[in-house]
């Protein structure tokens, strides 16, 4: 049984580290975190300069993940990335430790 108080402590953690790098997105490191809490996946879409590469490369860092990007463009495909071997996958690998 997960011990929601442990998750909830942990989350908080997370949060404020990534508050000391990341500022004025607290919404959207919300919502990330609620997609690494559940398993899911992310898109971060905007226009440049709104932090999404800075919000998920602190995040990879805050928990010791590894941090992959791609650079989407108008005429991509996702058979483009499959035949390049392009990792598609944010966060390939995140390990939530509960201390």
């Amino acid at each position: 049984m997960v011990d929601v108080g442990a998750v909830q402590q942990a989350a908080q953690k997370i949060r404020t580290e990534m508050a000391k790098v990341v500022v004025g997105q607290g919404e959207v490191i919300d919502q990330v975190l609620v997609a690494l809490l559940c398993e899911g996946h992310v898109l971060l879409e905007g226009v440049p300069g709104i932090a999404k590469t800075l919000i998920a490369r602190t995040l990879a860092m805050t928990i010791s993940a590894d941090f992959n990007r791609v650079q989407f463009t108008p005429d991509l495909m996702p058979s483009d990335g499959i035949r390049s071997g392009v990792n598609w996958t944010l966060l390939k690998s995140a390990e939530m430790v509960i201390a």
